[in-house]
């Protein structure tokens, strides 16, 4: 059975908006692919076990927090290991993870 998440608004890191002028356009994930998205703040990444219909259904392979990229068990009420349903329009870019604060350090170094 599939755990029912809220997942976040990708906003300006969506992989929907990033191919929407591509020509090539994007390719659908097959079994094994690891995407990722939002949920609470974190990075949740997804192994796809099967694409239906232009939803994902995979497992629950890693949770990150985004401000310094702890890896966390679970998260809310996600766990890694859950199996969960991600439609295209919540599938997100990678965040560089953990580094926002050490770009604003080196501003100000310099």
């Amino acid at each position: 059975m599939h755990k029912h998440v809220e997942w976040d608004d990708p906003g300006a890191d969506s992989v929907m908006r990033h191919f929407e002028k591509d020509p090539m356009g994007h390719s659908a994930p097959g079994r094994g692919d690891i995407l990722s998205a939002r949920y609470q703040g974190t990075v949740v990444r997804l192994r796809v076990e099967a694409y239906v219909e232009g939803t994902s259904i995979g497992e629950v392979a890693a949770i990150i927090a985004i401000d310094n990229g702890r890896r966390l068990k679970s998260h809310g009420k996600l766990a890694l290991g859950d199996t969960v349903r991600l439609p295209d329009e919540f599938r997100a870019l990678e965040p560089r993870i953990g580094q926002q604060d050490d770009d604003e350090e080196e501003e100000q170094e310099q």
